[in-house]
């Protein structure tokens, strides 16, 4: 099989690297391209075998999955330009999540998904959320979500709840960095405390976290009634960021929502056509 990566930016070189460590691809398996080639071509330097490419439609022609990291307002120049060169037999998948499937299929031949990863995938995990066009066969879901095992859980939603979805998988890992960023800082002005020792303690809290909320089965209410006494310190902190988170997380979503609806009618006028 013969992985195209159309875009090398940061996500699109974080999901090369990943299936490369991962050993679920093989550099020469991987063809790349990227509107600035030098960074097409440091990965080629970095894993030998890695074809980088100016051409766009030599990716097209030549391999089988295609990836298309690239930025939304990207879509319809490149769709442009790959469209007539791709067939049925090919896969092409976006990882961008403003950019309907639909869309996708009315500008090209092939089969189509849309597959959103997380920066968590770097380090082989999170999740990645999986949309599957009508053209998608049993087998070829099958194949996909084998693939995208080796960096991560694959999760298929429906398209309706794309944006909800990877607010919490996608911008979640920076929005809970912020947390424990400000976390930290807070133990470090307040106390005196040394601001590298408080960044060493909220960062392996934040892992054990996690730990306990996967394999060690505790849901955030089992594990929030296991840490607070009644009347003790837990306790009280809880009750703190109960009154002043409230209603924040809802504010959050609706922000991130009210971007996501910006940029699906900024793409509705590229593809005024369609």
């Amino acid at each position: 099989m013969k992985v195209g990566f159309i875009g090398t930016g940061s996500m699109g070189t974080i999901l090369i690297e990943s299936f490369l460590r991962s050993g679920a691809l093989e550099p020469g398996e991987i063809m790349a391209s990227n509107r600035t080639f030098a960074k097409a071509e440091r990965l080629a330097a970095l894993y030998p075998g890695l074809e980088a490419t100016r051409s766009n439609a030599s990716i097209a022609e030549e391999c089988d999955l295609i990836l298309l990291c690239i930025k939304p307002l990207e879509f319809k120049s490149v769709l442009d330009e790959i469209g007539p060169r791709l067939v049925a037999k090919q896969t092409l998948i976006s990882i961008t999540s403003p950019v309907l499937v639909h869309v996708l299929e009315s500008q090209t031949p092939c089969k189509v998904a849309k597959i959103i990863p997380s920066i968590t995938n770097q380090v082989l995990s999170g999740v990645s959320l999986c949309v599957f066009g009508t053209r998608i066969h049993e087998g070829d879901r099958r194949r996909l979500e084998q693939l995208f095992s080796f960096i991560s859980k694959p999760v298929e939603i429906r398209e309706q709840y794309t944006r909800v979805s990877s607010d919490i998988s996608s911008c979640g890992p920076a929005f809970l960095a912020f947390f424990l960023q400000k976390f930290a800082e807070a133990a470090a002005e307040e106390t005196g405390l040394s601001r590298e020792t408080a960044m060493q303690l909220v960062t392996e809290m934040a892992l054990g976290t996690g730990l306990l909320l996967t394999s060690g089965n505790m849901s955030p209410e089992t594990l929030q009634q296991r840490v607070s006494v009644p009347g003790g310190i837990t306790a009280e902190g809880l009750k703190l960021l109960e009154s002043e988170l409230d209603h924040v997380f809802s504010k959050l979503i609706q922000v991130t929502h009210a971007k996501y609806e910006e940029d699906l009618q900024r793409l509705a006028e590229k593809f005024s056509s369609v």
